[in-house]
């Protein structure tokens, strides 16, 4: 989509859109879709919530060998604080009346949390719960979760909804003007190159002799 842009002042002087189009699919729901025209207001509170999930394991994927579904319910139900935080200190501007097919940052985070998060920890925050409860001293909570019958149903909900939770944090970082926190990768040196640096380092010269030492 041909996105108009604006200079950002704030965030290193980069270019932000002056408008984007949002596509949420929200499981049992449908699509929530809109154009999304911030001003400078959404634009930091978008940051401050891309931050927040860039940063916890709600948008990165639970494999079914790693993780427990405890900790990534907890992740998400941390994300309603800080999400009602944000709100309540940037107030109405983060939520104008906008016309109809147009969203903002207080409707999607609002919609996000009501509708995709809160029905996800309503059902399963208690039945895990009572799992947990019957774990004997001897049998570790890994292990203990993993023998759960439901937790392969479970973590389908939670992949369900970690996509939902990637796709608001993908319009986040574009309306927050800034680079991609979550899907980065850092370049990784091979053992070989280590190995070969090490040796540079050692055949280097020494720029310090002794004072009868010839060069």
């Amino acid at each position: 989509m041909r996105q108009r842009q604006r200079r950002n002042g704030g965030r290193g002087g980069g270019f932000t859109p002056r408008q984007i189009s949002v596509k949420l699919a929200i499981p049992l729901v449908g699509e929530i879709s809109g154009i999304w025209e911030p001003d400078d207001a959404e634009r930091d509170a978008a940051w401050e919530l891309y931050v927040e999930l860039a940063t916890r394991i709600s948008v990165v994927e639970l494999r079914e060998d790693e993780g427990l579904l405890r900790e990534a319910l907890t992740s998400l139900y941390t994300v309603f604080g800080t999400t009602r935080d944000i709100l309540r200190r940037y107030g109405p501007a983060v939520a104008p009346r906008v016309p109809a097919g147009q969203v903002t940052f207080g409707a999607l985070a609002v919609t996000v949390l009501n509708l995709c998060v809160r029905p996800l920890l309503s059902k399963w925050h208690p039945l895990l719960t009572a799992h947990e409860s019957l774990r004997s001293d001897q049998v570790d909570p890994v292990s203990h979760e993993r023998r759960w019958a439901r937790s392969a149903e479970l973590r389908k909900e939670i992949e369900q909804v970690r996509r939902v939770m990637l796709a608001l944090a993908e319009a986040l970082n574009e309306v927050a003007g800034v680079g991609d926190l979550i899907a980065v990768r850092l370049p990784v040196q091979s053992p070989d190159s280590a190995d070969s640096a090490d040796s540079a380092v050692a055949d280097r010269p020494s720029a310090h002799r002794s004072p009868g030492e010839r060069s």
